[in-house]
């Protein structure tokens, strides 16, 4: 692993850094946290981030994507921070740890989105 000054700097971070970092809410509870990010291939944005949640030592765990623009770092938290409740999250589009899901695809990405009402990554 490189330093922190290879895989960060004031407006950019690297993956492996953003992997494994806490999910929580703006009250600062804890959340989940994020497994990986997807990335577009033809313009390098990131559009999702897998998100585990629930379970205890990683049994019963769930992993859901989430649109990356319902995300926010806030570094008073060192977290990245996502304004839902559990049930929204135990009743959101889940998906793998890998942040595969057979039916991905552009009908599967606008239900996850209209799920979060987020603004889709593609009419940006």
């Amino acid at each position: 692993m490189g330093s922190t000054t290879t895989n960060e700097t004031g407006k950019l971070i690297a993956s492996d850094r953003v992997e494994g970092t806490a999910v929580r809410r703006p009250n600062g509870d804890g959340i989940g946290r994020i497994e990986r990010l997807m990335i577009e291939k033809a313009t390098g944005q990131v559009v999702y981030a897998v998100m585990s949640f629930g379970g205890f030592l990683g049994i019963g765990e769930g992993y859901y994507t989430i649109p990356w623009s319902t995300l926010r770092f806030a570094p008073e938290l060192d977290a990245y921070v996502l304004d839902v409740s559990d049930e929204q999250l135990r009743s959101a589009p889940p998906t793998s740890a890998e942040g595969n899901d057979p039916s991905y695809d552009r009908q599967w990405e606008e239900h996850v989105h209209r799920y979060f009402n987020a603004t889709p990554y593609w009419s940006v």
